[in-house]
Formats: structure tokens, C-alpha cells, sequence
């Protein structure tokens, strides 16, 4: 008997140091001490949000923003390599050695045209100027505080691995992330980490939209309007053409489907027929599947326009993103990290300038939201924008997360954004997404277990398909004005 106890009592200890310590947050000490990390850091992250948040830098030509961050993870401790994937503001920053390897992404881009003051009605910043109306200043600053609050724990022995933040510029035009993954980046990684400012708080287990950026542009003749039109050849004509072909279209695609463009150029005077004009376009579907068969009909089009207006044409792709995989595994621990969290508290100043935000935008005044939403079932077309993430969770499992960042019913991508994100509302979300990551982090470093089972569902939904990353040949479109 007693050699029986024995024999249990060595299995329990030996099971204890196989699967670390309880994922049990109130009982963890790991996630204890990441908490207390981010707490400790809160003055510290939230400068470097604010300072990202002011430099307001677009896709690709994020300098400013990229330096800022590597430079803090460098302070920090990390091993950093800046300029990888041939992108001068990409870069990755790691600690530890061995496996698991961890890693956690951050976007820092933001958007043309949306600098906007931290008030609660439209007062740019800079007139003109771009803004953070995605929230990306708290983004990447939050998910290298996670990073660096896992990296104290390795240094300290409690736990054993490497940790890396992927530091992943032009998420909301050229899509970085493609070229990163290219670069072989993303290769020997178990798995990642995501989370992504929002107007509520939840383990993110919704897909997203499969897209696809081309730019059609068409030449012609010039020629003078009034004087002698016969010997022109518009290619304003043509890019007119295209676009009915590309409205009339919309009534017979699938309810999934969306179609946009941007007319960058179509013609100069209105004296002289165009000879050159340009037309950005996107495609989307929830999946990649359903998005082929749409795109290459819409590229076709641009022939038939330009047959039409007797001018040529040529294609060019842009880049194309995946939609993204789902980890239910994953989002399951996420949540139970997220409820012992429990909601983001707000001042009743906060709830004001929430409020004001919502009256400015035509939006109910309920305030900002202050709960935990329960884990939703994985719905099978859902609708929204899209992320380059998608592409990432093809390559290496992904575990997600939305954090409130903005007041219930602010529209994305718009000034409202950019208002909350450099003042306090924005700060809490991005501590709380650091301390929800790291506590995540916490699990997947000591859990192999819940490791094996997240790679297994990602296996599992991936299947058979076969990743290619829909990127021109050649070098990541640093200096396009295209």
C-alpha cells in the first residue's frame, strides 16, 4: 500500500511538472504575475500608444511608429531584427530559446485623412492628415506589453520557451503580413497570438472576409475635347464603362460578396480626352473559394470596357488576403482568461465623452459597453472586414481576441476611432488586451496538452488545402503611389 501511494504521489508530481500549473487564474502564479506586470507597465504602454497614436503613419511608411516599438522591446530585453521580409518597418523581437515558440503579432499603420483631437466631436488633429481609425496605436503597443510580461517570466525561470513579437506593418492596405510569411517567418512557430481593438470584449471566433486587390488602369488618346474628339480615345470612357459593368454586377453575385473601388485618376482638365485613367479595386467573400470566381469575372470586365471604349488596359494585382481560420480551442481558454478579468470599469467622465462620440456619429447614447460577451458559436458566413491575419492563421495556429476600445456603435475607420485611441477609454482596452494575451500565453507555455489540441483543430479545419499566398512576384510595394 504505502508503495502504491508513493508510486501516486510521484505520478501527480511528475504530471504537475509536465503540465505546469493550473490554468486556474485565481490560482496560477504566472498569470498572477503577468497581470501584475502590466499593471506595473501601465504608464509606460500607454506613452508609447500616445506617441504612435501622434505620429500617424500610413501603410509602409511607418518609421516613426516601427522604431518606437522595437526600440521598447529592445530596452526590454528582446533580440531584435528589424527590416525583415525586404520591409523596412517590419521587424520581430524575441526571447528564450527552445521550444514552445509563442508568438504574438502588432499592427502600428494607420489610415489617410482621419487625424482627429481626443474630443468627443470631428476636430482633426492636422488637417488632412492620416489617424488611427483602427485602433493600431494600441494594438501593437498591447500585444508587445503582453510579450514583454511572458519574457520577465522566462528570464525568471517560472517558465521555458521563446516568445516573439511580430512587429507587422501595412495591415490596411498592402497587407505585410503576406510578405512576412514569404520570408519564411511564421516557419517554426507552434502558436500565435491576435487581438484587435473593438466595441466590445470577447474571445474572437468569427471568421473574417477572404479579399482581393487589383488596379485596373486604361490607355488611350488624348486629344482636344471641343477641337477635334474624333481623334481621341478615352480612357475615361473606359473606366466609366467599367464601373456600370461592376454596378450592374452587384445584383447577381451571392449575398457574401462585396465589391468596391477608389477612381484614383480620370483625366486632368475637362478640355482635354483622357488618355490615362486608373481604378482601384477590392473583392471580398467569406471565403476564398467563393472570391475567385468573382474576381477573375471582374478582371475580365476591365477587358470588355476597354474593347468598348477602344482604348487598352492592363491588370495588376495589389495583394489578396485570406479569410480567417478559427480556434474554438484556443478561444475557449481565452475565454475563461476574459471572465476572470471581468469587465472593463469606466469613470463617469468616460461614459460622457462615450456618449458624446455616439450623439456626434448619429448613434444611441448608451455609453460604452462594461461586460464580458459569452464565447458565440463560429458562424459559417460571416460578415465584416478583412485582416492579413487570415493569412497568418493558414500557416500557424491563431488564437484571437476583441478588446473594447470604443463606445457601442462607433463607425470603424472613422475620426471617432482615432478620439478614443489616444485617450483613456483606448488605454484601458489596450491593458486589458495585454493582460487577456498574456494570460493566454501563460497557458499554451505550459499546457503542451492544450497545444496539441490547438494545433490538432487547426489541422483539422485547415484539411487538405494547400496555403499560397496571393502576392505579386518581386519586392513588398514600398514606395507605390499607386
Amino acid at each position: 500500500m504505502k508503495k502504491l501511494l508513493t508510486t501516486a504521489f510521484t505520478f501527480l508530481c511528475l504530471s504537475t511538472v509536465a503540465f505546469g500549473q493550473s490554468s486556474d487564474p485565481t490560482t496560477n502564479k504566472n498569470k498572477q504575475a503577468v497581470i501584475q506586470a502590466i499593471d506595473s507597465k501601465y504608464e509606460a504602454l500607454t506613452d508609447l500608444s500616445d506617441k504612435i497614436w501622434s505620429f500617424e503613419e500610413i501603410a509602409f511608411q511607418e518609421k516613426k511608429s516601427a522604431k518606437a516599438l522595437a526600440d521598447f522591446a529592445e530596452a526590454n530585453g528582446f533580440t531584435v531584427k528589424r527590416g525583415v521580409a525586404e520591409i523596412p518597418t517590419a521587424f520581430t523581437a524575441e526571447y528564450g530559446s527552445g521550444a514552445p515558440i509563442i508568438g504574438i503579432l502588432g499592427e502600428f499603420d494607420a489610415l489617410p485623412g482621419l487625424s482627429q483631437k481626443t474630443v468627443p466631436t470631428k476636430d482633426p488633429l492636422h488637417e488632412g492628415a492620416p489617424g488611427h481609425g483602427c485602433g493600431h496605436n494600441l494594438f501593437g503597443t498591447a500585444s508587445l506589453g503582453a510579450a514583454i510580461a511572458i519574457k520577465e517570466l522566462i528570464a525568471d525561470g517560472k517558465l521555458k520557451g521563446t516568445v516573439r513579437f511580430y512587429g507587422t506593418p501595412a495591415e490596411e492596405k498592402f497587407f505585410g503580413k503576406l510578405w512576412m510569411i514569404r520570408a519564411g517567418l511564421f516557419e517554426d512557430v507552434d502558436v500565435v497570438m491576435d487581438w484587435h481593438p473593438s466595441a466590445e470584449t470577447k474571445a474572437a471566433v468569427q471568421s473574417s472576409l477572404a479579399l482581393v486587390d487589383f488596379m485596373v488602369e486604361f490607355h488611350g488618346q488624348a486629344a482636344h475635347a471641343s477641337a477635334d474628339p474624333w481623334n481621341g480615345r478615352s480612357a475615361s470612357d473606359a473606366l466609366e464603362l467599367y464601373t456600370d459593368g461592376i454596378n450592374m454586377y452587384r445584383e447577381h453575385v451571392k449575398p457574401t460578396v462585396r465589391i468596391h473601388y477608389h477612381i484614383q485618376d480620370a483625366g486632368q482638365v475637362v478640355n482635354v480626352v483622357p488618355d490615362y485613367s486608373r481604378i482601384w479595386v477590392r473583392v471580398r467573400d467569406t471565403k476564398r473559394a467563393g472570391l475567385q470566381e468573382v474576381w477573375k469575372h471582374v478582371e475580365k470586365m476591365a477587358e470588355g470596357a476597354a474593347i468598348m471604349a477602344n482604348v487598352e488596359h492592363e491588370v495588376n494585382l495589389i495583394s489578396g488576403i485570406h479569410e480567417v481560420l478559427v480556434n474554438r480551442t484556443g478561444g475557449a481558454r481565452m475565454q475563461e482568461n476574459l471572465e476572470y478579468l471581468g469587465a472593463i470599469q469606466y469613470t463617469e467622465e468616460e461614459q460622457t465623452f462615450a456618449k458624446g462620440i455616439q450623439e456626434a456619429t448619429g448613434k444611441e447614447q448608451v455609453g460604452i459597453e462594461s461586460i464580458i460577451s459569452p464565447l458565440e458559436e463560429t458562424q459559417e458566413h460571416p460578415m465584416g472586414g478583412s485582416t492579413d491575419v487570415g493569412d497568418v492563421s493558414f500557416v500557424v495556429p491563431t488564437i484571437r481576441l476583441s478588446a473594447t476600445t470604443a463606445p457601442k456603435g462607433t463607425p470603424w475607420h472613422s475620426w471617432a476611432v482615432v478620439a478614443c485611441g489616444g485617450m483613456s477609454i483606448g488605454h484601458k482596452g489596450m491593458a486589458y488586451a495585454a493582460k487577456a494575451l498574456s494570460m493566454t500565453m501563460v497557458d499554451l507555455f505550459e499546457d503542451a496538452e492544450l497545444r496539441k489540441k490547438v494545433k490538432a483543430e487547426f489541422l483539422e479545419r485547415k484539411g487538405d488545402y494547400v496555403y499560397e499566398g496571393m502576392v505579386p512576384p518581386g519586392p513588398p510595394p514600398i514606395d507605390s503611389e499607386k
